[in-house]
């Protein structure tokens, strides 16, 4: 049999092999380049579901050996339309794990390792191994995690520049029917997640009383028998939107609505995507989108190109348009920032340190846990660390912190409204008080 190594990697050969005008700075063209992106770099792909699997493959056929996946979801029937890699024998089976062993069975020499768990699940120190995180999520929440724990290891010099050797690149895609965006993050360098949170619409919520007295669409219909008809009939009994039976329930329900107020527009895949609020996925979308990533990251890892600057908006709804804007970093980030300065005594405890953290202005950060250079200083959970950690509350920072002027510490915790609590990691530019080394210039842009 021939073989087909040459013909694989002949596209690849013409951006790795050569020269050209686009090149960035360290380009240094030959095969040596391309083996050791095979062989060296190291992607992790968040999310494997309609873009995940895409972009597995797109990845793998792209050169990169060294691939991992992380997903929380089990494969349902209604995924099937879309993400190619599964079959209806895999219905119910860790997503994660068969996308991996799809691609690998397509496509010789990669290796890829599935994680079927979620992305809070592992510590800050897995997502560090990697070259790229590329994201292929559909939550606001997770990217702005991700975004968060990708830029808790950037590190600045004296001077607020970053330290190119802490910087963890990102690229990240999402889509949303016919339309979709790809876009690159640098931390440091171009705006994170959190700088152009902006950019995301508050999801649609409707009042209570319009479903209960004067329901006016389909929506409405389908959440009223949801949040209020469900409740009134199965008293105690939780909502499980991945059980069909709750499912046709809440779909039988919603007709009835319908009916009674002459609304037309009730079918059962609406009421699936209202309840799960899931948005139409169109297959071609997922391909184009993740294209514009997976060029992205091999750009960045070879340097064979200059990168997107920074963000790309894809919309086929009317014909095809696709746009390339520039988004300028937010320089007081939270998230990618030099971090929020917090000056304290040096007799502060560790527990009134994590108290401080609720009342701060900016953070307002409930049930953190701390660490510092990759040492727990308090965990919240699993109960079995904070039990080992729990003797630390007592003791002072300054102390746990190897009695140092000033460093870095990483938070994780929840934050937002009592009605909608979002877990985030933030890095902290500690300062103790009255220590050697410390100057009035330390203090300059204080929380």
């Amino acid at each position: 049999m021939a073989d087909t190594a040459p013909s694989r990697s002949r596209d690849l050969d013409k951006l790795l092999l050569r020269a050209g005008n686009l090149v960035g700075p360290t380009f240094e063209p030959g095969a040596e380049l391309r083996d050791d992106l095979q062989e060296y770099a190291r992607i992790l792909v968040v999310g494997a579901g309609g873009l995940g699997c895409e972009l597995l493959k797109d990845l793998a056929l792209s050169g990169f050996k060294n691939l991992e996946v992380i997903d929380m979801d089990r494969i349902e029937v209604s995924n099937l339309n879309r993400q190619f890699l599964f079959r209806m024998e895999d219905v119910g089976k860790p997503k994660a794990e068969v996308a991996a062993k799809r691609v690998m069975e397509r496509v010789s020499g990669v290796n890829i390792v599935p994680h079927f768990c979620r992305i809070e699940d592992k510590d800050i120190s897995f997502y560090n191994d990697f070259n790229i995180i590329v994201l292929g999520l559909d939550s606001i929440e997770a990217r702005s995690y991700i975004n968060a724990v990708a830029c808790s290891f950037l590190e600045y010099e004296t001077d607020d520049k970053p330290r190119e050797e802490t910087i963890k690149p990102m690229v990240d895609g999402g889509t949303e029917g016919f339309k979709g965006h790809a876009r690159v993050i640098i931390p440091g360098v171009t705006p994170c997640f959190e700088c152009t949170i902006w950019l995301f619409p508050p999801q649609v919520k409707f009042p209570l009383c319009t479903l209960a007295e004067t329901p006016r669409t389909a929506a409405h219909c389908i959440e009223y028998a949801h949040l209020i008809k469900w409740d009134e009939v199965h008293s105690g009994k939780s909502f499980d939107p991945d059980d069909p039976e709750h499912m046709q329930w809440v779909y039988s329900e919603a007709v009835k609505r319908a009916e009674l107020f002459g609304i037309p527009g009730v079918t059962y895949s609406l009421t699936q995507g209202v309840v799960k609020n899931i948005i139409p996925a169109i297959a071609s979308t997922n391909a184009i989108i993740s294209a514009a990533c997976a060029l992205e990251t091999l750009k960045i890892a070879s340097g064979c190109s200059k990168t997107l600057s920074n963000y790309l908006t894809y919309n086929g709804v009317a014909g095809l348009h696709i746009k390339v804007t520039e988004f300028v970093k937010d320089k007081d980030c939270l998230v990618c920032g030099p971090g929020v300065l917090i000056e304290l005594d040096t007799l502060v405890t560790l527990e009134k340190f994590i108290n401080l953290l609720e009342e701060h202005p900016k953070l307002q950060l409930a049930k953190a846990s701390v660490t510092y250079r990759g040492k727990n200083l308090y965990m919240q959970a699993p109960p079995v660390l904070e039990e080992m950690t729990r003797s630390n509350l007592s003791l002072p920072l300054y102390d746990l912190m190897d009695k140092v002027a000033k460093d870095i510490l990483h938070v994780t915790g929840v934050t937002g409204q009592s009605d909608k609590k979002t877990s985030c990691l933030r890095k902290l530019r500690v300062v103790f008080r009255g220590v050697d080394g410390v100057t009035d210039m330390d203090m300059a842009g204080g929380a």
